[in-house]
């Protein structure tokens, strides 16, 4: 098979995001006789790529590594042979961005769900109540993927009165600070041209539960049905994964879409910068607090609770963070040695302190 020039790469690729950055850093892979392509599907080590010459199939034996953070996945740059069926994948570009969460597993592990993504689509459905504390998590994970993330609210044409959106939007746009709030009816078209502008620059993620939507409103980027749907139950608004594994796909106004499939569990992985990105306000006024390291709790001189206070923060905004945070730091504690020595250490002292203050509460002397 003949060698595929850097100019027909440029061409066939640059509607899957090929550009200048890429080709620099393809460059000692071009000199090996190797081509790029794109990852648009993994499946049990093998995954479809593609690259000038359409799209094939390739082998990941040689990017399996242990670490299940560095296997390929889809949005990956790869590095591939010119012969074979199918083509061995010897290497992936390093990535812009990537898109992890912990596993359920016991072990602690994260898992890469999509990598080089700029748009981060959280499609949450308004058919069921708003969960703002899993729209937070979600939220945590995008901002520490590297993605800008953007809230879809699907569905919107079962709210059809105007002022109750409204109100709607305006509770999740105070649980999302910085980010864009899109109500989007797939059905009636709402917000889905708008949604398509944002998406037409770069790579976009889809991310919800199973039955938020995704699947519908990929059709409707794609304009026509691609993707298959599945029917929702009426009970609690929930459906079956209709996406089974993650998806590229090239969009008709420009960009890509990963469609992924539903997501049960939402689990924070080594997130402490996105979730003070979800809850800048609060970092902002921890800002002005008496003490550097004050815990939010009962310290004088607390401008978060303050905040709290004059009804400026509300209080379920404080708790979540709080939870968020704690959840964090026991992932990363896992596989940390010294941070788990820090945190053990930290809950001996506020022990004391607890039994302190209760003996004097009780007119005991300290032991």
């Amino acid at each position: 098979m003949s060698l595929a020039s850097p100019s027909s790469f440029s061409h066939a690729l640059s509607p899957y995001g090929w550009d200048v950055y890429w080709e620099a850093e393809f460059a000692r892979y071009a000199d090996q006789g190797l081509v790029p392509g794109r990852v648009v599907r993994v499946d049990r080590g093998q995954c479809d790529i593609v690259t000038a010459d359409g799209v094939v199939r390739g082998d990941t034996a040689f990017v399996t590594p242990h670490d299940p953070l560095r296997v390929i996945c889809t949005g990956d740059w790869a590095a591939v042979e010119t012969d074979g069926n199918p083509r061995y994948v010897r290497a992936y570009l390093p990535r812009r961005t990537a898109f992890v969460r912990s596993t359920s597993s016991t072990r602690s592990e994260g898992q890469i769900l999509a990598a080089n993504v700029d748009h981060a689509i959280i499609a949450v459905p308004l058919s069921v109540e708003l969960d703002l504390g899993r729209i937070e998590r979600f939220l945590a994970l995008a901002w520490e993927s590297g993605a800008q993330p953007l809230v879809a609210l699907t569905k919107a044409d079962v709210v059809p009165d105007p002022v109750g959106l409204s109100y709607l939007v305006q509770d999740v746009e105070a649980a999302a600070p910085g980010v864009r709030v899109l109500p989007v009816s797939a059905v009636g078209g709402e917000g889905v041209d708008v949604l398509a502008t944002v998406v037409a620059g770069g790579t976009s993620v889809l991310l919800g539960t199973s039955g938020a939507g995704k699947s519908t409103l990929a059709n409707a980027l794609l304009g026509e049905d691609v993707m298959a749907v599945q029917a929702i139950r009426d009970v609690d608004g929930k459906g079956r994964h209709t996406t089974t594994t993650r998806n590229l796909l090239a969009l008709p106004g420009g960009g890509v879409l990963i469609d992924t499939p539903g997501l049960r569990g939402v689990g924070l992985w080594d997130a402490e910068a996105g979730v003070g990105q979800v809850f800048s306000e609060i970092e902002e006024l921890a800002e002005d607090c008496r003490f550097h390291d004050c815990a939010h709790v009962t310290e004088p001189g607390c401008a978060v609770l303050a905040a709290i206070e004059d009804g400026s923060l509300p209080e379920r905004r404080l708790d979540s963070y709080r939870k968020l945070l704690r959840k964090n730091q026991r992932i990363v504690a896992k596989t940390d040695a010294r941070l788990r020595s820090e945190i053990l250490k930290d809950w001996k002292r506020k022990s004391a302190v607890g039994r302190a203050a209760l003996q004097t509460k009780r007119g005991d002397r300290p032991r």
